[in-house]
């Protein structure tokens, strides 16, 4: 697949989850922040503090949903947003597409909050029941890597199912009609699913990925704004810790925004990871790997050296988490 065919087809699903007209560029003294219906910037915009911390300083911000990681990234790509979260794979692809984007920080793995799920009915008891089944999931998203290591890890490739490329939303109406076999997605929709449908696991992250929650932004708002990033890492870090410690008032503040129950909320933020950071050598080497898979499976069309999009502190600044 060649970088402007990504690029195009990331763009075609940017086109459907926002406006032309929103993609501007921001005033100095505005904040655009992606989010998704997972990770601790859904707990952060409910929580409101980074929004008085920086109303204090003269900066608006301004939140948007994304359906997934891939369209998260492409709409900070055509400067819709300045700061954002996806799971591993995302900006693997997005970088791979040409993107303007930069490593910040990462939450540390979360295997639990994504799973291989099947019907509860399904006669397929294992990954490797799955050959030959067809398989939805967002192309390009973090459940992308643990279906190739989870088909690895049976003795099968991506090429022994066939992939049907479906948003959360999408999916799930596919996996309810039994339009596919199996479907591969994170929280709070594997948990919605869990619950809801009774859908059962056929692998989890365990073992086979981290499936690290990452922060992003571009290279010219990290550049330009350090102060704010760095405020951003302290938020997000804070949210954290008070989740850690209080899930289910967390569950309470959060539910309403994600149209889910109190339990499902619990469930999906008792599995994610907490604790901020900025980037580490480690972390850069297990992105590394994921990237260096896509190229050989020819999921990417160029090898991609993930230490050149990682965010650097200044030095004047103090340190962060």
């Amino acid at each position: 697949m060649s970088s402007t065919t990504l690029r195009r087809g990331l763009a075609a699903v940017l086109a459907a989850t926002i406006s032309l007209g929103a993609i501007t560029h921001a005033a100095a003294d505005t904040l655009r922040i992606g989010y998704q219906k997972y990770g601790t910037l859904v707990l952060l915009r409910a929580d409101g503090g980074l929004d008085r911390r920086l109303a204090e300083r003269g900066i608006e911000v301004r939140w948007t949903e994304f359906p997934a990681g891939p369209q998260l990234l492409e709409g900070l790509n055509v400067g819709s947003v300045d700061f954002g979260t996806t799971g591993e794979t995302p900006p693997v692809f997005a970088q791979a597409a040409g993107a303007d984007l930069l490593y910040v920080a990462h939450e540390p793995p979360a295997p639990l909050s994504e799973a291989i799920l099947v019907p509860k009915d399904s006669p397929l008891q294992s990954v490797a029941d799955l050959r030959g089944k067809k398989v939805a999931f967002n192309k390009g998203s973090n459940v992308h890597y643990l279906l190739v290591r989870a088909l690895e890890e049976a003795g099968l490739s991506i090429t022994d199912v066939t992939p049907i490329y479906l948003a959360p939303a999408d999916a799930r109406a596919a996996f309810e009609r039994g339009s596919v076999d199996a479907w591969v997605i994170w929280d709070p929709f594997q948990a919605a699913a869990e619950q809801q449908l009774e859908a059962r696991e056929l692998a989890n992250g365990t073992g086979l990925v981290n499936n690290h929650q990452f922060y992003l932004s571009t290279r010219d708002y990290a550049d330009n704004n350090p102060e704010v990033i760095q405020i951003l890492v302290e938020e997000i870090s804070r949210i954290g810790d008070w989740t850690l410690a209080n899930a289910d008032a967390a569950a309470e503040q959060v539910a309403p925004l994600l149209g889910l129950s109190h339990e499902i909320t619990k469930t999906a933020l008792e599995r994610q990871g907490y604790g901020t950071r900025l980037i580490s050598p480690e972390v850069v080497e297990a992105q590394q790997k994921i990237a260096d898979t896509f190229f050989e499976l020819n999921l990417i069309p160029k090898e991609l050296t993930i230490s050149e999009v990682i965010w650097t502190a200044p030095a004047n600044l103090a340190t962060a988490p």
